[in-house]
């Protein structure tokens, strides 16, 4: 079983923001953004260790 992942997201946040676009959210949501928001990082960051780099910046995302 893999580690449980800590939330790198602000929920209210969140979910205020999909409320401001008139939807509503399911109880996955903040789950499936917080993995996407790991896999962006993980992606950011192999590509500024593949240029060579120590600091993931923003061109890297």
């Amino acid at each position: 079983m893999a580690a449980e992942k800590e939330m790198l997201i602000v929920g209210t946040k969140v979910k205020n923001y999909i409320k401001e676009k008139d939807l509503m959210s399911s109880s996955d949501v903040l789950d499936a953004v917080n993995d996407a928001v790991y896999e962006l990082l993980d992606r950011a960051a192999e590509r500024a260790k593949g240029n060579g780099r120590k600091t993931v910046q923003g061109r890297d995302v």
